[in-house]
């Protein structure tokens, strides 16, 4: 697990250009007010510092977290189990099968970019541009076509000539409602089963004449019963992996 936490890492310290400021002589000059150029590229150091803070969130915006995350929350709406599993439960399982998912991708980022740069073989733009061609890669290969061109042509740029050519502001937007709609679709089908059995257990109460029971409270076991009994768990996340392929 390691060996992939680190790369992903060290990608994300690429995407912010601070090494290339840290290398040039007197940027790190204590005394920056008789300075000024010393004392603007302190304040630069410091916002590329403070942006270091988003690149968690550009990376779950960028991979398969959103749509695994809404599906398994669906799943425990459908089942109606209120906090179980539990939101902490959820996000940790989300996140580890993001990890699985992307591995590829992350090592294909760490062949081209990563060890190259470390290496001196490229230089930190040249690793940036490397390094977000696999994810670009990975949200072209699930992002629609028409939720692409929406963004295309209200970002009034112009239509480029191949995929590679995108530009990312518009690509994570396209593939982050491309997933919510896949993730809302796959919600749909699993209410279903649950919804059926909702109904008959209201159907049932109803013709005993039992108005003050509730429903809700006498179909939980049986929900809970067919998702055991069918291994609920293992064929959602089977589903979610091979809808990644």
């Amino acid at each position: 697990m390691k060996r992939f936490i680190k790369p992903l890492l060290i990608f994300g310290l690429t995407l912010v250009p601070v090494l290339i400021f840290a290398q040039e002589p007197g940027l790190l000059n204590l005394n920056p007010l008789t300075n000024s150029e010393n004392f603007s590229r302190t304040l630069n150091l410091l916002l590329f510092l403070s942006s270091i803070g988003f690149i968690p969130f550009f990376l779950l915006s960028s991979t398969c977290f959103l749509r695994i995350v809404i599906v398994l929350s669906m799943v425990r709406q459908a089942i109606g189990t209120q906090q179980a599993p539990p939101n902490m439960v959820i996000v940790s399982l989300a996140l580890f099968l993001s990890v699985f998912v992307m591995t590829p991708t992350i090592q294909q980022v760490n062949l081209t970019a990563i060890q190259p740069y470390n290496e001196g073989k490229l230089s930190q733009m040249q690793a940036l541009e490397l390094g977000v061609k696999p994810f670009k890669a990975f949200m072209l290969k699930h992002t629609r076509d028409k939720d692409l061109a929406l963004f295309l042509e209200f970002s009034q740029v112009k239509y480029p000539e191949n995929y590679d050519q995108i530009p990312v502001f518009v690509l994570i937007p396209a593939f982050i409602i491309s997933e919510l709609k896949t993730a809302f679709q796959i919600g749909f089908v699993l209410f279903i089963p649950f919804i059926v059995i909702d109904l008959i257990i209201s159907n049932i109460l109803l013709s005993l004449g039992m108005f003050m029971l509730s429903p809700a409270m006498i179909s939980l076991p049986f929900k809970i019963l067919l998702f055991v009994l069918t291994d609920g768990w293992n064929l959602i996340i089977q589903g979610l992996l091979l809808s990644y392929r």
